[in-house]
């Protein structure tokens, strides 16, 4: 089976953004290494893990309950517990590296040049390489030195959070974490909304030969996941399952 490096924010994941792919990839007997920036346990959104969380954006419930119950599990266990740093991580020794999604991805995982180096590496080596939600403004910020410095993404069939699901207007987005502690509380920030419309700036990153698929009528039930090698996209929470399930299908197709 592979060797796959899950990558999580220490600033808020959205708890099923992790849990999901996470889950999938263990049950169908992949070997799972957790990293994070600081080496801390990955913590999700206190709203993610809260069943009665009404999304004032798309008008619907977002966590089920036995979702919020599980993610729950997780982080009160040992198996998110002992994550390594980015920089301690080297490409050669996984197949595939795959990002997950949450508000704090654009804080902590966006711009990390660590993270970066590894996702190059990644690139240039024919690896697999998975972008969740606002986790993908990573490969958006990734340029190629190689390539006129555009980004690794360039030409290629992405998916992106719709422009339309973006907490854009008179918001106020806190951070506050499940299961936080002293040393490990995430960030105090408040930001206006979300940081950056990940759309647009997919449009911009995959260029005129490129696609972005920012699919605003995406569910549960018809989540939006592209695949193109050597990525997997997915659009956000609703299609976190469907992004572990693609995942697996393209390391059993690569014989992995």
């Amino acid at each position: 089976m592979a060797k796959v490096l899950v990558a999580a924010t220490n600033f808020g994941t959205w708890g099923e953004e992790l849990q999901a792919p996470w889950d999938i990839l263990k049950k169908a007997g992949h070997e799972l290494t957790l990293a994070t920036r600081f080496g801390k346990k990955p913590l999700p959104l206190q709203i993610s893990v809260d069943p009665n969380f009404f999304d004032p954006v798309q008008q619907v419930y977002t966590n089920p309950k036995e979702v919020c119950d599980r993610i729950k599990e997780l982080v009160d266990g040992d198996e998110w517990a002992n994550p390594i740093k980015f920089k301690d991580a080297a490409m050669k020794d996984y197949d595939a590296i795959v990002l997950t999604g949450g508000l704090g991805a654009m804080i902590d995982m966006s711009n990390d040049f660590f993270l970066h180096k590894l996702i190059l590496d990644a690139y240039k080596s024919n690896k697999l390489i998975g972008g969740l939600c606002y986790a993908s403004s990573t490969l958006v910020f990734l340029r190629d030195p190689e390539n006129d410095y555009k980004s690794i993404i360039f030409g290629k069939k992405i998916a992106a959070h719709p422009r339309a699901w973006d907490f854009y207007g008179d918001y106020d987005t806190t951070y506050e974490l499940y299961g936080a502690t002293p040393d490990n509380k995430g960030t105090d920030v408040i930001t206006p909304g979300f940081l950056w419309p990940i759309e647009d700036l997919t449009r911009d990153a995959v260029g005129p030969n490129g696609e972005c698929v920012a699919k605003a009528t995406a569910t549960r039930d018809n989540p939006s996941v592209v695949y193109d090698w050597p990525f997997v996209t997915g659009t956000s929470v609703e299609s976190s399952i469907g992004y572990g399930e693609k995942i697996v299908e393209v390391l059993k197709a690569k014989g992995l």
